[in-house]
This record gives C-alpha cells, structure tokens and sequence, in this order.
C-alpha cells in the first residue's frame, strides 16, 4: 500500500510571528526579485493578528488561507511576475522538496545534488546565477518551508543536497541522472516493499515529468497550491523519528542487498543479502547471535549466487532450517518472488506458519497456510507484498497445480522441501516427485532447495533436480551411540570388529520384584538423567507407551514429585479442561512425576499441552512412538530406543538415524546420548543397522499407481504441459523415475508404461482421443474430459474417482436437507473405510436415533435397518450388503455426533474409540470434503453441493462452537486457547491483532510470553492477508478496462 501524504504541521503562533518579522536580507541577496519582495514584506511591520480557529480556513496556522498578503503563497506570487525564469528555478526546487518529503534511498551511490541538477538545467536554459548569490534569495523561501517539514525530511534533504565529488562540474550533464536517482529514493513502509516492476517505472516517469515541466510555464502559484492541498487533507501520520530513520535505513539496505543478490560478488550485503534488521530478528526471536561455520559455506556457495538449485544434507539438529528460511528471505525481500515452502506434517506446517509469521508483519511480506482442508486455488496475485506458502505434501501439488494453469508459475521464485528423503515413502513421495517435476518442467526461473539429514544415492536426486550437493556431518552438540544388552552398554564404533566396544555396566540395585516389572533396566536409564535433564523413549506400539510410562511412575521415588509440583497440577488442570472434565487415568498418574506417553491416540489439543510442558521442562520423560522424530522438534539429553521395531517391522536405517538425532539440545547440553535396548536374539540384526548405509530413496510413481502414475498422466493433459503421447514420454524421461528407470521398469519400457497409463484413463472415461488434420496430416492429440478435469483439481484418488461422481449424481435425486447427516456421508474420507470395524450395537442405537428423514439416507446408500438389527442380534445375513458403504455409513455416525457434541472426549467414549482415532477422522473428513468441493466446482450438474460443501468443510476444520471459528484460524490456536481467549473478552481476529503480549500473558494461564507474542504475530498476519484480499477484489472492480467499445 502506497504511504499517504505528509501532512503540513500547525506553526505556533510565536514562530510565525517570528519568521514573519525576520529581518531583510542584506545586499548580497538583493539581486533576486524573491528576495526583494520578501524584504519589502518583512518591512512593513507586523501584521493585524487574525483570531485563533481551528476550522478548515484555518488549517494552515497563521497562515489563513492562500490568499493572505503575508501568506507564504502570496509571498511567491508578487515574486512570480518579476522574474519567470527565477520563479521557474524556484519552483524546481520547492515543490520537488515537497513531494520529496516521502523520499526514500533506493540506491546507496545515489548522492548527486538536486541542488546542482536545478543549476545545471538553468545554465542550459541561459539562465546565469550570479557568483555572489550561489543560489539566490530562493533559498530563504525554500528554508522557510524546510523549517515546516518534519525532522525525518529534513536528515533526508540533509544527506540530498551534499554533492558527491566531482558532481558540482557535471552537473549540468548529469541532471536527469541526478532527477532519476532522487525521484527514485522513496520512502517506502520497510513492512510493504513493492513490487520490481513499480519501483523501475518510478526513476522513468519522474524524469518524464521533469523533462515536460522544463517545456511549460507551469506556475509556481499551481505547484504550491497542489502540494499545500494535499498535504493538507492528509491525516496526520504519527510516527515516531526513530521508527521513520529505521524504516528508511531498512528499505535503504533491502534495495543494496538487492543489487548484491542480481551480483556474482562474494560481498553479498549487510547479512547475506538481507538488511540487517533480519540479524536483529532473528537474536530477538530465535535467539541466534551467530551462524555455524558450515551455514555460513552453504549461504555463500557459487550456485546459490548463480540461482542454481541445491540438496544439502546434514545430521538431525544441524540447523539446517536456519539457511533454508534465509534463502526464503532473499527471496522474498530482494528478489521480489513468492516461495513455496513444502513441509511433511500438518502440525510442522502449522508451527512453521506461527513462527514464521512475526517475520513476515516485521519486513513486510505474508504467510499463507495450506495444510488440511486450508488454502486457496489458485491463490491471489499480490500487487505489492510477496507470499511465503508453507503447505503440506498434497497441497503444495494442488497450489502448483493452480499456478501452472492460470500462467503464473513463474511468480514462484524459490521452492523449498524439508525431509526430501520423503520422495520414496509411498504415494505422498510420488506426489511430491510430481510436484517438483511439474515446476523443474515448466518454469527455468525457479529454483529448489532440498534438505534431508536422511540422503544416501543423492546422485539420482542431484540428475532429477538438476542441483548441486552440499553436506557436511556436523553436529552442534556431540552425540554419542549406544547399544545395552542385558546390564551391559557397548559404544557404537565403526573402527570395531563387530561394531560396538565395551562402555561401562549399569549400577542400579534392582530388587527382585523391579526385576520382572523392568526387566531391559528402563528405570535405571532415565533416572540417571531425569529430572534434571530431559529423556524420549522410544517404543514399537501406542500401547507400550502408555505401559512405560506407567510402569516407570510405578517405581520412581516420591522426590520426583516435588519438582515444580505446581505446574504440573495447572498441566493437569489445562488436560481437564481440555476433555470437558475428564483425564486419561494414565495421564492423571503419571504427569506429578513429570512423566507422559505421546502418541496419535491423544487430541490435537492435548498434544500441544504435552509438548508445550516438555519444552518448558514441566515434562522431564516422554514415552512415544517414532511419529515424534518425523514431527515436532523436541529434543532431549538421552533417547532411549525401547526395542528396534515400529510396531511389527524391524528398525530401518533412515528411522534410526531420525530417533537418536533428537538426543543433544544446542545451547543446553554439551553432549547427547542414544542408547538402542537390543535383545541376544537380535543383536546380529542391529549390528548391521548400526555399521550399514541409509536406505536409498526410490521413485514410487509406479508402486503408486492410480495416486502416482495415472494421476501424473491425467494432470499433464490437464494443465497441457504434454498433450500426446511423445510429449508425455518426453516428461515422464524428466522425472525420478526417468532417472531410475533401469532399476524400476525391467518389465516394460517407459514408453510401454505411458502407452498403456494413457489408455487405461481413456477407458475410464477420464481422457479422450482427439484427430487434428492439419496439410493433409492427422495428428492424435490428448484432451481431458469434464470427469478428468474434476478429479485431478479435487486431488481424488483415482481408485474410487468414478464410484464418488456415481454417489454425488444419485444424492441430487433425493438430498436429504433436514440436517447434515446426508452431506456428511459423501463427505466421508474412502481411504479410512478399511480400517473400520463397527460395534454392531452402538451402530443400532445411533441409527434408532436418526429421524425418518436420516433413516431413509441408509437405505438410500445401501444399508437397509434390517441388516444392522441382524448383526446386532447376532442373527445369519442372507442377503449381501456392501461392507465398504457399510462401514462408510458407521464413520459417518462418529461425525455426525461429533458435530453436534463438538466433543471428542464424549465421542470416543460413545463410540468405544481411541480419542486419536476420532480426531484423526475429523481431520482427514475436513480434508477430503474440500477436496469433494474442488470436484463439484468443475462439474456444472453439482452446483448445489458448492454453497453446502463450503460450509460443511469450515465446520469439520474446527469442529467448534461458531463463536471460537474466527480465533481458531490463527495458526497455534487450539479449542482450549480459543476457549480461554474468547472468555477473557478477545473475541474477533481484530481482538488478538491488537491485543497487547504482556497483557494475554496476565490474563490467560499458562500462557508463555513468546507464545503471546506468536498467537499476536500469527492474528496480524492473517487479519493482513484479509485486508490485502478485500483491497485487492476492490482494485480489481474498479479497474478500467481497456477494451471499452469506441474507445481508441
């Protein structure tokens, strides 16, 4: 948004008296008519006092209006007459230092005077200034508008109009150079830097207007009163000098670092490329003083600079993050690019959003969340500020996707992907293979940057990516491998015969009952750590985590109690809340202790009030599943590996590497340990864990096949990236899987492969054939149909595509509106189906209480009240039911009830589930109804799910009461936050954009002061990206157009 105009301050009425009975000038300042006329006025004597007003005539302190005979237009008018060509020079000077007053330095080398511009351009005019008088009683007038202009205008004017050396003998030379450099030194707000394309047009009109004034006699009567008008009717800015002096030196360094970052010098600005103020955030919020040295290598490699892409690969805590968030930074603040930023998880997504957001209100760029059912396609074109996407796997797709139809992928600058070692992980590594093959394939101007801690056969990913390798195996804090059989603990060394080398036996006295209770010695492991330091055990199931935890509780001594006793009771307390009244018994045992399990079985809710305690060291011992080291950072002084399987499956490489990189906080501990619990059974099968390489990462576009291969063929021809079957084969060579074909395709060919892809979505109705006869030659082209088209922009699964348009065209035949029941149902995720085992009796008493309305969806969909009351008697089933709609219509019960209760707790308890398993549930249903909603969008015959999916799909996302929805969607915010934030009176999105941190932190509970200062960041970002999307909806409508019929 452009800055308004400044507006012209109130004089005191002693210093008009002041000026206006200054003395005349003397005789060397005579020879000006300006400054005759000025003396002549002084002369006279003081004037009359007019009365103090403060209506509009008066809006200009004692100078009345514009007309008075001591006013100062009046003043320059007698002067006008008596001398045009002194008049035009004066009016080149005052009015340009006017509108100068919101002048910012765009190029550091800029320091040519306007002064000298003025005089060379009044040399060329025949204009002589005499030597006596450099510039003329015109610059008494000039000063006494200067002493009116604020002090931030004055440093400016200050710095303008000292002449670079050598500018006094070239001035007239280098006058529109001189003009170009000045108009081009605006003073932008550092928190709304514009686009490239404005700030080049500026230099170019500014020496066009220039050039035109030096053609007309404009006279200096228009120019003041044009200028004195508008800064008039401006409101009054208050900003303080130091914010003015600090936004400038910002803007100042951002446009330097800019010049730096377009340069292949090794001098790249005041921090990397980036102003220094990023430095001063990140020792602010992060508390980073300095980089490793490694960082520093990496930030200044040659390919960075050239804008080639990058795969580095470090250990687990390396800081890694840190050099991908400032190459996001460079590229948003000098590049003037948007960047999508991909991340695995939906919780790492959401923690990014709130930690990154207080960078983007502070240097002037936004934060967009796609993640679950969040995110606009294709998103809005900013005018001025850039956009940081941080999505999920799946949306980052979708949002390529939209950007590759619509032209616009090139407004995409830089992609990051954090665990790029995901590319070989099931169907979410082929969608994300699809991704970066779509950007590499379609845009030469945008660059990506992967990272992994978990990288082995880089050489494929390196020709994929077409990318440069940095790695380095550092570490901040040492870490040290240990294995423990029976009571005895060897370290990890490669240099070893087998492996391992003795360390030391365990000492701890176990009696004969702790014996069988702990028989691999967990006890004795965490409390040589515990409670000063922190502990993670890792184990195989959700179960053994909660036995562990109990278990270990059960036997440490009453002391541990007493550490911070308080906050674990207000834990506690937050847990109650949290489930309406009721604890997990396990929970409610273990936390005095400073103990607690973490796994998918808990609410969103109570994960985040776990962590949240760990991380503040409430929390000293976590028991959790191998989730945790893919997900959030929490870090710890020991990590212990209960067994070396996840769940049935023995420990992979890359999974191991993931657990024990958590062991060793940087700037707490000075050394991290691992220890791996192996039994005599399995220590040759952990010894070749511990001395193997990673697991190489594969392609996995054909093991996917309807969400990898067919998708990707299906979206080509979509997006017309490739619409014949060379052009298809042509991209596929560009892909992880062109790469590895050798390895993965020893069947068929490529080119068998795509043949056969491209007609198995003919046959399913999703592509058609089309014959273009063009000289006498035919030529078989792609096109997608209707159907295609619907599928591929609603990201459904191939697999069950044709069976949801089936069951959307058989809902408009009777669509039951009484209620959500029958809108939930075709909202229900497919995928979650074969998990399902219904309680035959709760499925009847839940159908019981539908209403005759309700009842008739299920006969509708298949499932007949007669076949839930023989399975819930027990009697033999003659006729056959579709057990997946079966199933479908029983996890469409759990949201049904949940929507109504807007309780998990009370849900699962109803529903004899794990509260995890229905949380889970809601979030894939909130997901997958989104992606139904993209569907219908394509498809005109179901236009009347679009306004009822929309809010169906709001309504999963939060599962609330109406009133916490608008708190709710500020990244961080949970039920239990909004709850105590709605009670405490902050109500709206407007409320926390402009709560005060210090006064949430007093009034909300357990509310840590960075947190307060997060939700604030997080609640101005998003009540920012509404306002920028409502202006920019508005600019758009009251656009002119340019095709107006009998206009020229």
């Amino acid at each position: 948004m452009a800055e308004p105009p400044l507006a012209v301050r109130r004089r005191s009425r002693l210093g008009a008296a002041r000026k206006r009975s200054r003395p005349p000038a003397g005789p060397s300042a005579a020879c000006s008519p300006l400054a005759v006329k000025r003396a002549s006025i002084g002369g006279e004597g003081t004037p009359a006092q007019s009365p103090c007003d403060d209506s509009e005539e008066d809006m200009f302190g004692d100078y009345s209006s514009f007309c008075e005979d001591d006013s100062l237009l009046a003043q320059a008018l007698a002067a006008e007459p008596a001398r045009p060509q002194d008049a035009e020079a004066a009016a080149g000077v005052v009015p340009e230092s006017l509108r100068l007053g919101t002048a910012q330095r765009e190029q550091e080398n800029c320091s040519a005077s306007e002064t000298a511009g003025t005089r060379g351009g009044d040399t060329e005019r025949g204009v002589q200034t005499p030597a006596s008088d450099p510039l003329g009683a015109s610059e008494e007038l000039a000063d006494s508008l200067f002493d009116e202009l604020p002090s931030s205008q004055l440093l400016y004017f200050a710095e303008m109009c000292q002449p670079s050396a050598g500018s006094e003998a070239s001035a007239g030379t280098e006058k529109v150079d001189a003009s170009k450099c000045s108009s081009s030194d605006k003073i932008r707000s550092a928190s709304s830097p514009c686009p490239d394309s404005e700030y080049k047009n500026r230099s170019t009109e500014f020496s066009s207007d220039l050039k035109s004034d030096s053609c007309k006699n404009t006279s200096l009567k228009d120019h003041l009163k044009n200028a004195l008008t508008e800064n008039a009717k401006a409101p009054t800015v208050k900003v303080s000098k130091t914010k003015q002096l600090k936004e400038a030196i910002l803007s100042e360094e951002i446009c330097v670092a800019r010049k730096a970052i377009g340069s292949p010098s090794v001098d790249i600005g005041p921090f990397y490329g980036l102003p220094s103020k990023v430095k001063d955030l990140l020792r602010q919020l992060r508390g980073i003083e300095t980089l490793y040295e490694w960082q520093h290598d990496c930030l200044t490699l040659e390919c960075l600079q050239q804008r080639k892409n990058l795969i580095y690969s470090l250990p687990t805590s390396g800081g890694k993050t840190l050099v991908a968030e400032i190459l996001i930074l460079q590229e948003l603040l000098c590049m003037q690019k948007d960047v999508l930023m991909i991340l695995p998880y939906v919780a790492i997504v959401q923690e990014k959003v709130w930690g990154l957001s207080s960078f983007g209100i502070e240097l002037g760029f936004l934060v967009e969340e796609y993640a679950g059912s969040k995110g606009r396609f294709p998103p809005i074109k900013r005018r001025c500020k850039k956009s940081l996407y941080i999505a999920t796997i799946e949306k980052g797709h979708m949002l390529v996707n939209s950007l590759i139809e619509t032209d616009r992928i090139g407004d995409l600058g830089l992609v990051v992907v954090d665990e790029l070692h995901m590319l070989g992980e099931g169907s979410r590594g082929a969608t994300l293979e699809m991704t970066l093959a779509k950007i590499l394939y379609t845009s030469k101007s945008t660059h990506i940057v992967g990272m992994s801690a978990t990288l082995n056969n880089v050489g494929d990913l390196q020709k994929f990516l077409r990318a440069e390798y940095y790695t380095k195996n550092f570490r901040p804090v040492e870490l040290k491998e240990y294995i423990k059989i029976r009571d005895t603990i060897y370290e990890v060394d490669s240099k070893a015969e087998n492996g391992f080398t003795f360390s030391r036996l365990l000492n701890f006295k176990y009696s004969s009952n702790l014996k069988k209770a702990d028989p691999d010695h967990i006890i004795a492991l965490v409390t040589e750590v515990i409670p000063k330091y922190s502990c993670l055990i890792f184990c195989p199931t959700k179960k053994n985590c909660e036995n562990v935890a109990s278990m270990v509780c059960k036997y440490l001594n009453k002391e541990f109690r007493s550490h911070r006793e308080k906050e674990k009771q207000d834990l506690i307390k937050d847990l109650k809340n949290i489930g309406n009244g009721s604890i997990c018994p396990v929970l409610k045992q273990t936390i005095p202790f400073g103990v607690a399990y973490h796994h998918s079985g808990l609410t969103n809710d109570e994960r985040k009030s776990i962590e949240e305690a760990y991380s503040r060291g409430v929390l000293c011992l976590l028991a959790c599943t191998a989730t945790l080291a893919a997900g959030v950072n929490l870090p710890a002084r020991r990590v212990i590996l209960r067994a070396p399987y996840v769940a049935s499956d023995f420990l992979k490489k890359n999974q191991y590497k993931q657990m024990i990189g958590r062991a060793g906080r940087a700037g707490i501990d000075n050394a991290g340990e691992s220890i791996l619990i192996v039994q005599e059974k399995d220590k040759h099968l952990v010894q070749d864990l511990v001395t193997s390489p990673l697991e190489n990462c594969y392609s996995n576009l054909l093991p996917e096949f309807t969400k990898g291969m067919q998708n990707l063929l299906l979206s080509l021809v979509g997006l017309k990236i490739a619409v014949t079957q060379e052009e298809v084969y042509d991209f596929l060579c560009h892909t992880l899987l062109g790469v590895q074909q050798q390895l993965l395709s020893k069947e068929k060919s490529l080119s068998e492969l795509v043949k056969d892809g491209l007609e198995s979505l003919i046959e399913k109705g999703l592509l058609r054939v089309k014959i273009m006869e063009k000289d006498q030659n035919s030529k078989i082209t792609l096109a997608i149909t209707r159907l295609g088209k619907a599928a591929y922009k609603g990201s459904i699964d191939l697999s069950y595509c044709n069976l949801l348009y089936k069951e959307l065209k058989k809902g408009l035949e009777g669509l039951v509106l009484e209620s959500s029941f029958h809108l939930l149902y075709l909202a229900t995720p497919y995928d979650m189906v074969s998990n399902c085992s219904p309680d035959w009796m709760i499925y009847l008493r839940q159908f019981t209480q539908l209403s005759a309305a309700e009842q008739t969806v299920a006969d509708m969909v298949g499932v007949p009240e007669s076949f839930i009351a023989k399975k819930a008697s027990g009697q033999a089933i003659r006729k056959s039911v579709d057990s997946a709609s079966v199933n479908r219509l029983y996890l469409t019960f759990i949201l049904y009830t949940l929507l109504k209760e807007t309780n998990i707790w009370s849900v699962s308890e109803k529903f004899n589930l794990s509260r995890g398993y229905v949380q889970n549930l809601l979030n894939s249903a909130a997901s997958f109804a989104s992606c139904v909603l993209h569907f219908c969008e394509e498809l005109e015959e179901f236009w009347v799910y679009k306004a009822l999916l929309t809010e169906l799909t709001k309504h999963l996302t939060y599962c609330v009461k109406t009133e916490l929805i608008p708190l709710m969607e500020v990244a961080g915010v949970l039920e239990a936050r909004a709850n105590q934030l709605y009670n405490a009176g902050y109500k709206t999105l407007a409320h926390l954009a402009n709560a005060n941190p210090e006064t949430l932190v007093k009034t909300i509970e357990h509310l840590s002061r960075r947190q307060a200062k997060q939700i604030v960041s997080s609640a101005k970002m998003l009540l920012t990206e509404k306002a920028e999307a409502l202006q920019e909806e508005v600019e758009l409508l009251l656009k002119v157009p340019t095709d107006i019929p009998g206009t020229s």
